[in-house]
């Protein structure tokens, strides 16, 4: 990739996600222990987390570049140790079992190309007990939306670096092995193709 597009992507990225940033403590708000943030981005979920975080794994596949010191800056405002990580190229989690207490996810299941096998990963590293908190875009219970949805996957897949906009995100984090006690479905401004939100509070069996 060319630093010009390192830059843009970058960039693009923080402001897009920045758009969501209301719904974010609701989501963070529960959060505790050993952290494990799987799709760290530009950290915006930093500021969110409560003071029962005791420290934070931060795993992420893409290098940011020109976000670097953006980053930096966020990480050096919260009040507990943050670590980066990188993915393994064979989408294994790099954490031994039961190394945590909490998993996040925010906007992040619906651009991994099996979800269902990264989920399984996140409930391994989890400790029996240990929490997933997630708040994903994901497929609508209105039938007319979800048919557009299915129409539009293909290219919205292409254009928008592998994301998906009709997942069943409650589905897949049962499937994987969790309970799932919290569910929240609403609809949020936008689209309503894009605008279908899955917040969730879920649990290692």
């Amino acid at each position: 990739m060319s630093l010009f597009a390192h830059y843009f992507r970058a960039r693009l990225q923080d402001c897009v996600m920045g758009w969501m940033e209301d719904l974010r403590p609701q989501a963070l708000q529960d959060v505790g222990g050993r952290v494990l943030e799987v799709g760290f981005g530009t950290g915006l979920n930093l500021r969110h987390y409560p003071s029962t975080v005791e420290s934070l794994a931060a795993l992420d596949p893409l290098a940011l570049g020109a976000m670097d010191e953006k980053v930096r800056e966020r990480v050096e405002r919260v009040g507990f140790p943050v670590e980066r990580f990188s993915l393994r190229a064979d989408g294994q989690l790099p954490f031994d079992d039961a190394s945590f207490d909490s998993v996040v996810t925010t906007w992040t299941l619906c651009s991994i190309a099996d979800a269902g096998a990264a989920l399984r990963e996140m409930r391994r590293v989890l400790r029996p007990g240990g929490q997933y908190f997630f708040i994903e875009h994901g497929r609508s219970d209105d039938r007319r939306v979800a048919r557009w949805q299915d129409r539009l996957d293909p290219l919205w897949t292409r254009i928008a670096d592998g994301c998906h906009i009709n997942r069943r995100h409650d589905d897949a984090v049962r499937a994987a092995g969790f309970e799932l006690p919290q569910l929240d479905r609403f609809r949020y401004r936008g689209p309503a193709v894009l605008a279908e939100m899955y917040r969730g509070r879920a649990v290692a069996r």
